[in-house]
């Protein structure tokens, strides 16, 4: 199969593989720290309701985070199979990050998930809520490591190179280089908006058919006031990413508005279609300098354009473009959702409004999707390089590996993703159908 060209496919298994891995994270980081409210509430109030609540969310979070789990693990395998130049360059960097995810973070998270699911006659109150905490911390520093890892590779700093290979000489540089942050943040943020809108919508469920509605009800309130600030506050971590992205990946940036010319006074694009060909945008929407602003503080500043670099060193320019834009859409949406809801949630008639209900039944899918496209705008604008500036994704590739044999794995991952997403919407259905457990199991000590 000589016709088969073993990095295009080495990429779309890695990408088909991290994209559908990159569905769970989100969710479960998202829902745990809702559980972990819930939790609070019920440790300060003794109200059963909010134990009723965490321990019903409690178990679709625990589907989620099987399947999250069983589908990541072969991600690490990759690199050493698939991507074999990459890992001999990065190996004294990436391993650390990787190595503290799996110490530091997933064992922690998954220790105290088992008392989560299984200790609750046999803990006291407070320990089961610490145990919600430490799953909330745990999924979030397993978030932060992996971001670090990523994070490296689109702003690489605290090395040197020697004999081929990047070495670290500063683990700390390494580790807060100068994306980890706002990529950090930014992604957490979603994770909380991803976890909220879940949980709104399967409330909004129950309200509209009239099921389980007191559940439903302060469900969907603490769910919906987690969306609220995370909507808002994700357009301020959002500008940051931006404003990092500017400074230090430019022809990212550029890709992302279509800009090929390098110009004062950028306008920021609402709509256009972008034409490499052509270097132009057709029918372009946008606001007279507004990108020049949010870039830099300055709607008078330069923002490089795509002209000012060799083409073959540009991000595959439409689905740059076409993913960043309709991320940003969406996160509009979310706000103006949120907005929505708070409004009626203040006059009280939220949980009697059926479209809002069905809005939120329908917005279920969507900060999935916004996570997916972010991913996408993030790791597509950063090509051709796989290490920005250091290393091109073509020369790190394994060329030992033989290209039908990566195309026999994409078709056997394509049908074991296909069976564990079935199950995983399955076994989310039957739990959704069953609803909460009329009689919670007591905390140990506590009489329900």
């Amino acid at each position: 199969m000589e016709f088969l060209d073993v990095v295009l496919l080495s990429r779309i298994q890695f990408a088909m593989t991290v994209g559908f891995h990159f569905l769970f994270p989100p969710l479960t980081i998202g829902m745990a720290w809702i559980i972990v409210i819930m939790q609070t509430l019920y440790l300060r109030t003794n109200h059963d309701l909010y134990q009723k609540m965490s321990y019903f969310w409690i178990k679709l979070f625990a589907i989620s985070f099987v399947v999250g789990v069983a589908s990541g693990i072969v991600m690490e395998f990759q690199f050493g199979t698939n991507w074999s130049e990459y890992s001999r360059f990065v190996g004294d960097i990436f391993g650390a990050p990787l190595a503290a995810e799996g110490i530091l973070a997933f064992f922690l998270e998954s220790a105290f998930i088992g008392v989560l699911i299984w200790g609750k006659e046999r803990v006291s109150k407070k320990f089961y809520w610490f145990s919600s905490l430490m799953v909330a911390l745990g999924s979030t520093l397993s978030a932060f490591w992996i971001i670090v890892a990523n994070s490296w590779m689109q702003t690489p700093a605290g090395f040197h190179i020697n004999n081929g290979r990047a070495e670290l000489t500063d683990f700390w540089a390494a580790v807060f280089n100068p994306s980890t942050v706002p990529r950090y943040l930014h992604t957490v943020d979603a994770a909380l908006i991803t976890g909220a809108f879940f949980i709104m919508g399967i409330s909004a469920y129950y309200l509209f058919k009239k099921r389980h509605l007191d559940l439903a009800k302060k469900s969907l309130k603490i769910a919906l006031i987690v969306a609220l600030v995370a909507s808002l506050m994700q357009g301020v971590l959002g500008h940051s990413h931006a404003v990092q992205v500017a400074h230090t990946q430019p022809e990212k940036l550029a890709a992302f508005e279509g800009i090929f010319e390098t110009e004062t006074e950028a306008p920021l694009l609402i709509f256009g279609i972008p034409d490499g060909e052509e270097r132009t945008v057709h029918f372009a929407v946008g606001i007279p300098k507004l990108l020049s602003w949010i870039a830099f503080g300055d709607t008078s500043a330069e923002v490089k354009g795509l002209n000012d670099y060799p083409k073959e060193e540009w991000p595959p320019l439409g689905i740059t473009f076409i993913s960043f834009h309709l991320m940003v859409g969406l996160g509009v949406l979310f706000i103006g959702t949120t907005l929505l809801g708070a409004y009626l949630l203040r006059r009280g008639t939220i949980y009697q409004n059926p479209l809002y209900l069905k809005l939120l039944m329908f917005c279920i899918p969507l900060p999935f999707i916004a996570n997916e496209l972010g991913w996408i705008a993030a790791e597509v604008g950063r090509q051709p390089w796989i290490v920005y500036r250091l290393m091109k994704t073509v020369e790190g590739a394994s060329f030992t590996v033989p290209a039908a044999q990566v195309l026999l794995s994409i078709i056997v991952f394509i049908a074991i993703y296909a069976v564990l997403f079935s199950v995983w919407i399955f076994l989310l259905k039957r739990k959704i159908a069953e609803g909460p457990t009329e009689s919670v199991p007591s905390t140990k000590g506590v009489r329900m």
